[in-house]
Formats: structure tokens, sequence, C-alpha cells
């Protein structure tokens, strides 16, 4: 891989998060256009982060995924929970910077975790410097987190520090396993909470802080991104198993490759009828499956119903989510975030 900075990369800042901007802002430009300058600045100072290093080596390192791409769904929720205060106000764009920030530390590890080859359609960094780069790389992007939210005084410093606390605990969750007794469903709710869920809350609370927004308006906020992260990491297990390498920016099937105990494998694995006893059988092995068995597993589980199933677990969190929202002001982000519930769940449609 040839060494470059980040700004020699083939693609135009605005494209992050066009997409998802247009459909979610679709009833009004003002809102669409806020939302793209707001992107587009938060972009900026991401990628200035990202080359702040003396060590080009290292700019390339920590910068990589950053410049891979990426919806950067975590910033545009910090630009909508800013619309219900004031979405000028100094320290809006630099806590959108900062959820990402986290969010790429956390591709970073996961990526380690899971023997990832590709992240966003290109290599993994552990796959391409190796495991202990990619860890050290993932710790200073969550320490560059911390010392921006810092500078935005000791809320936006106290909630980094809980939500990367977190994700941390998150992450041990999933490995120890579930503990002697418990549902393997309850361990499951748990480990997203942390991995998953903690980030898209955190997202809309700095955003709204940073804005501000009143405390109650910052907690309904929180409340409603902790239930949209739930059905959003659902959301992805499905895509796991149904979308194709080229929209998912990594392997089909990956994580049910190595074992990882998303919600469709547990229910998959709890179902004792005669129709599921094959997919249990692949799902119940400790070695990771061939290529053969995989495309077998992922054939099975479109006639599963555990696919029906975490289908509808995510449907359930995604009405919570929306419930949630008319608590809020009627001001043209809440529809926005309303939108964005039936994003995720179309993703999976």
């Amino acid at each position: 891989m040839p060494m470059r900075t980040l700004r020699e990369l083939p693609f135009p800042v605005r494209a992050r998060g066009a997409f998802l901007v247009h459909r979610l802002a679709l009833r009004d430009p003002g809102l669409e256009t806020r939302l793209r300058d707001g992107l587009d600045a938060a972009e900026k100072q991401l990628l200035a982060h990202g080359e702040s290093a003396e060590d080009p080596r290292i700019v390339q390192l920590t910068g990589h995924l950053a410049a891979a791409g990426g919806k950067r769904l975590r910033p545009l929720l910090v630009l909508l929970a800013a619309e219900f205060g004031d979405p000028w106000r100094d320290g809006v764009v630099q806590a959108a910077v900062i959820t990402e920030l986290v969010h790429l530390s956390s591709l970073y590890h996961d990526d380690v975790m899971d023997s990832a080859g590709t992240r966003h359609g290109v290599p993994s960094v552990n796959s391409h410097w190796g495991e202990r780069l990619a860890v050290l790389a993932g710790d200073l992007l969550l320490a560059k987190a911390a010392q921006l939210a810092s500078g935005l005084g000791a809320d936006a410093a106290a909630l980094n520090a809980d939500v990367a606390g977190r994700l941390v605990a998150g992450q041990l969750d999933e490995l120890v396993g579930p503990a002697p007794g418990e549902d393997p469903v309850d361990h499951y709710y748990r480990v997203i909470s942390g991995k998953t869920a903690a980030l898209l809350g955190m997202s809309l609370r700095i955003g709204a802080q940073q804005a501000g927004a009143s405390e109650e308006v910052v907690h309904t906020l929180g409340a409603y991104g902790e239930q949209l992260g739930l059905a959003f990491q659902i959301a992805d297990d499905l895509l796991d198993i149904t979308a194709p390498t080229s929209a998912m920016g990594k392997e089909r099937g990956k994580d049910l490759a190595v074992g990882v105990a998303s919600l469709p494998v547990l229910l998959a694995r709890a179902d004792t009828t005669r129709r599921g006893a094959e997919l249990r059988e692949l799902l119940s092995r400790e070695t990771a499956m061939e290529p053969a068995e995989r495309r077998r597993a992922l054939d099975l589980f479109r006639h599963s119903p555990a696919w029906d199933q975490s289908t509808a677990r995510m449907r359930e969190r995604l009405r919570a989510a929306g419930s949630i929202l008319t608590d809020l002001p009627a001001v043209p982000a809440r529809q926005a975030l309303d939108s964005l519930c039936d994003f995720v769940a179309d993703q999976t449609g």
C-alpha cells in the first residue's frame, strides 16, 4: 500500500454521509444544507487530526479508516441533536469529531478481536500493519477524543469517559461470554448496549449539550439513541447474513464464520425443531466455518425462524425509539430522527 497523506485520497469530503443526509432531510432544504455544512466541517477537522502526528507512517496508520469512508452516522446524530438548541454554537462540530474518533477507535479494536481482513472496502489495519500497531492506533484515536472532549468542558469530558468505559466493558462482556446460568440473549443485549448503543446515545447527548438544549431534551435524545443503537446492531447482525460484500465493505457472513454470537445466531441455536437441526450443527462447531459451510449456513438462515424473530426484535426497538421522540419539540430534526428509524428498518428489508 503506497504512502500518501489523507488529503491525497480520491474522494470528496462532501461524499461522506451525503445520501443519508438527503434522505433524512428530504422535506427541509434548510436542514439538509446545515447538516451537509456541518458534516463537511467535521470531516475537515477529522482529517486534520489524523494528520497531526509528526511521523507520516503514524498519519497513515491512524487515518486509514477515516480516509476509507463510512456513513458518518455518529457525527450526523450530533448535528441533528444540535438542532434542538443553537446548531451554530461553538463546540458542536468538535463534538461531532469526538464521536467519530471514538467510533473509529472501536473499529480498530473490533477488527483485531475478529481477525477481520477488510473494513469499509479496504484492508483492515490489523491485516495490513499487524495487530499490535492496530491496537495502539485505536488507543491513540481514543486518546485524541478524550483530549478534544476535555476542551469542551467537564460535562463533555465526563460523558466521553463514561462511554469509553462502556465500550470497553461491552467488549469484555463479549469475550468472557454469559455467566453460568445467564440467558445468552440477555447477555447479548448487555454487550451491544455497551459496544453500540452507548456511542449513539452519547452522540445525541453531546450534540444537544453543546447546542445549549435543555437537560430534559438532552436526556430524551440520549434515551432515543440507546434504543436506536440496539436496533442498529440487530440490523447489522442481519446484514452480515444477507448484504453483499460490496454493500457492507466487509466479507458477507464474516461474523457468522468466526462464531460471533449475534442475535440471529443465538435464536437459531435455540431452535430445537428438526428443520433447524442442520443450522444448529453448523453453528455449534468450535472452529471457523469453511467457505462452503458458510454459504450453506447463510442459505439456511433465510428460511430459519431466527430471521423473523430477530427482525421482530429490531422493529420493537425502533418502535420504542420512535415513541420517545414524541416528547421532543416538533422541529424538523425530530422528523429526521423518526425517518432514521425507517432507514434502519429498510436496510434489512
